[in-house]
């Protein structure tokens, strides 16, 4: 004899419970698969999140290198300009330090060397040194140092020497290519007087410096 079958009402209860497990159970799955993909690369984390005026504050320090040219451009003498004795390019290099009182304003120190030809074909050589102090503008990722450097230039020029003041006003643009490292350009216009115990025979001298330029912060 053979007994009763299960009614069609529990055969679709239990049809009904599995699809709705199965259902509910496929997209948690899926969705546990893609979090966890391990061929999925995880996000870069970069600790550089873009440059804004706050970025500098009390303490910070840069250390700066250039390297380019020097133009003489005129000499002032007591009856006026002078004839330009030097060729028109020289060389010029210099290391510079800057300490930041606040996120726009900061001092420090500057050490150059200078090497122009004249037109005798001997050399002329000045040493300039100096403190200096300026404003930085940040704009994005460039920055814009204004800055006045004072102090003293050694020359030389053939067996003569001379020491006396030195001052240089400079205009800088920089790139900030990362938390260390910015590169520029700078452009600057040095006034070297020579003053003489008979101002009849006082000379100022006026260059203009093109250089480029790597700032390491830190």
């Amino acid at each position: 004899m053979v007994g009763k079958g299960p009614s069609f009402r529990f055969i679709f209860f239990i049809f009904f419970m599995v699809f709705s497990g199965w259902y509910g159970f496929l997209p948690s799955t899926l969705s546990a698969q893609e979090a966890e993909d391990p061929n999925e690369e995880p996000p870069l984390d970069s600790d550089w999140s873009g440059i804004m005026p706050s970025l500098y504050a009390q303490g910070d320090q840069t250390f700066n290198i250039s390297l380019g040219v020097l133009f003489p451009l005129f000499f002032v003498g007591n009856g006026g300009i002078l004839d330009n004795k030097v060729n028109l390019i020289g060389g010029t290099g210099s290391i510079a330090y800057t300490y930041f009182l606040s996120s726009h304003l900061f001092v420090g120190g500057e050490l150059e060397l200078m090497a122009a030809g004249t037109l005798g074909k001997n050399m002329l050589y000045m040493f300039p040194f100096g403190f200096r102090a300026g404003y930085q503008a940040v704009l994005g990722r460039f920055e814009f140092p204004f800055s006045l450097t004072v102090g003293a230039a050694p020359q030389r020029y053939l067996d003569e020497g001379y020491f006396g003041f030195f001052m240089k006003g400079m205009v800088s643009g920089f790139f900030r290519f990362n938390s260390n490292w910015s590169f520029g350009l700078n452009s600057a216009w040095w006034w070297v007087p020579q003053w003489t115990a008979e101002s009849a025979k006082d000379v100022s001298g006026h260059f203009l410096e093109l250089t480029l330029a790597a700032r390491y912060h830190f």
